[in-house]
Order: C-alpha cells, then sequence, then structure tokens
C-alpha cells in the first residue's frame, strides 16, 4: 500500500513539473550577490511554489539584456532603468514591474594622490566611465556640475572604462566607476587603503538613478495570463529577496554554488551580499514614484544631450507589486 501511495505522489509530481510555467530571467551581469534574491528563490523553493520553472540567465560584458528580451530570449530582465528608458524612447517598449533595489551603490572611486578632494578637482582629469547605458548617470552629474566631457583644462577626459579597475590600479585615471558592493572592494584587494581613496556617492550627489528594477515588453502585458505568471515570479522574487537580506551570508552561498565559472570567492560574495542587502532594504518590490520621477528628471537634465527627452509615458505598472503584495 506504502509502495502505491509513494507512485500516486511521484506521478502528482510529475504532473505539477509538468504544468509548471516556464520563466526566463535575464540578468544584467554575471552570477553574483547582485542578483542573490533570484537564487535564494529558486534554492528555498519560492518559484516551485508559485507553479513557476525559472530559468536564470547571467550576463556578462557582451550581453545587454535590452537586447535580449527584444529577441524573444527572456521574459524578464533585470536592468538599470536609465538604459530601459533610454530603450524605450528609441522604440523598445519596457516596462518596470518590480524595483527590488531601493538605492544606489554606484560611485566614483579616485585616488587621493591625483588630487581630487572634491568635484571641482575633476577638472583637467581622467575619469573611467562604463557605457552600454551605465554613462548616462554620469553624463547627467557632469552637465549638472557644468563640467565639459569632451577634455580640456576646464573639462574631463572620458575614459571608457571596462568592467574591472585597471584604470585606477595603473594610475590611467584619477578616478573610476565603481559599485558599493563590487568594485571598490576589488580596489581595497589590491592593496590601496581605504584611507588612500576618496568617493563620491551619486546618491550623495543628488544624481543617483534607479538601478536593478524587473523589466518586461510592454505587450506582453496585454495578456492577463502573463501578468498572472509575473504577480507570482514578482511574489516569490521577493521572498528571495527578504530572505537573502535577512541571511546574507547563507545567500552568498546559494549564489556561489550557483556559479558555473568558478570565478568568485567566498569572502567577496559574503561581503557583497552585505552591501547588496544596503540598497535592497526599505523596498518591497514596489517602484517608489518619487525615486521614478527623480530619475526621469536627472536623465533629462543632461545638457545639450540628455538620455531621453521627455517624460515616458506607461515606463512602469504598480499592478504587478499590488497584486504580488496582497
Amino acid at each position: 500500500m506504502k509502495k502505491v501511495m509513494l507512485g500516486v505522489a511521484a506521478l502528482a509530481l510529475m504532473a505539477g513539473a509538468a504544468s509548471a510555467e516556464d520563466v526566463k530571467l535575464q540578468l544584467k551581469w554575471v552570477t553574483q550577490a547582485q542578483f542573490a534574491g533570484y537564487y535564494v528563490a529558486a534554492e528555498k523553493g519560492y518559484f516551485e511554489e508559485e507553479g513557476l520553472n525559472v530559468t536564470i540567465l547571467p550576463g556578462g560584458p557582451d550581453i545587454a539584456p535590452e537586447q535580449v528580451i527584444a529577441g524573444g530570449g527572456a521574459d524578464v530582465i533585470v536592468d538599470w532603468m536609465p538604459p530601459a528608458l533610454a530603450a524605450r524612447e528609441k522604440g523598445l517598449k519596457l516596462v518596470n514591474i518590480a524595483q527590488p533595489f531601493k538605492h544606489s551603490g554606484m560611485m566614483l572611486t579616485c585616488l587621493k594622490e591625483s588630487g581630487v578632494s572634491t568635484t571641482a578637482d575633476f577638472k583637467g582629469k581622467t575619469l573611467g566611465v562604463w557605457f552600454f547605458g551605465n554613462e548616462y548617470p554620469f553624463l547627467n552629474w557632469m552637465s549638472k556640475l557644468g563640467i565639459p566631457t569632451t577634455g580640456g583644462a576646464d573639462g574631463v577626459e572620458v575614459l571608457k572604462q571596462g568592467f574591472n579597475v585597471d584604470p585606477l590600479l595603473q594610475k590611467q585615471a584619477a578616478c573610476i566607476s565603481t559599485m558599493t558592493y563590487n568594485e571598490y572592494w576589488q580596489v581595497i584587494d589590491a592593496g590601496i587603503a581605504p584611507e588612500d581613496l576618496v568617493t563620491f556617492k551619486y546618491e550623495d550627489e543628488g544624481v543617483a538613478t534607479l538601478e536593478d528594477g524587473l523589466y518586461v515588453m510592454e505587450d506582453k502585458l496585454a495578456d492577463p495570463a502573463f501578468k498572472a505568471t509575473m504577480v507570482k515570479f514578482v511574489r516569490a522574487a521577493m521572498k528571495g529577496w527578504k530572505y537573502a537580506e535577512a541571511n546574507p551570508d547563507e545567500a552568498a552561498m546559494i549564489v556561489l554554488e550557483n556559479d558555473e565559472t568558478g570565478a568568485q570567492t567566498e569572502t567577496h560574495q559574503k561581503r557583497m551580499m552585505s552591501e547588496v542587502a544596503k540598497l535592497t532594504a526599505g523596498s518591497n518590490g514596489a517602484l517608489d514614484v518619487a525615486d521614478y520621477e527623480r530619475t526621469v528628471a536627472t536623465l533629462m537634465g543632461g545638457g545639450s544631450d540628455p538620455v531621453i527627452t521627455k517624460a515616458p509615458e506607461g515606463a512602469y505598472t504598480l499592478e504587478i507589486t499590488n497584486e504580488a503584495l496582497k
């Protein structure tokens, strides 16, 4: 009798697995604690509890989430709002359905010996900047400061920075782009003491824009079944994020287990997770409209070359998180 019951249970599990809804999530970067909430949701069975079969696709230097979703390679992507809104203005109708990151982790990290102690000292210096959409907050910041990005004694020379800290270590730039949870610590690990660095957080400078959010294509939201799937996805993902916040070391180890490259280390991932938890703190997944409007205002304030030329319409929806939070 027991064998029969086990057989029925197994069949039930197989039937459940067969009816699970498939969802592909494209990350903005490689497997790391920046995306811990999604890996935790998968590991703890939160996605499965919602009837979802989620495939998490790591990103990388040659992967643009906007292009992936435009080509049908993902159902939902993790993206920063500046490139998402820029893409929307160009015709790719991305919609923000949730905003796990409440705060910005972006900053410029400078060598004190380069003579930079305030933003006024940027003039005449070379600054490392990430591109592929990450340059937008920087360009708007320089516009706000009235500093040209075309070089010269009164401007800054923009170095197109790779996704590493070499320009600072090799003194090719006075300052480079870093995240509070990643590249800053790479500089420290390279042997430069914190007291020999000067940092400028975009949030402190009043030019922070929203970072890791969840985006889908607008036309797919017209399908009630897809919208219902995204409600389940957001609910499970945020459950994963809150678990990761409360259990950062465990979350970091779950990320490590999913790193197929073997490039990540326990020390760095645990440190990253502790910093990422500061950025997701205070978010239940719902987009704060005031944060959105601040981002839009920053992007439109780009002088002669703004990121977006008009306030976008329909760029976010609160319906999904409102449903997920019930």
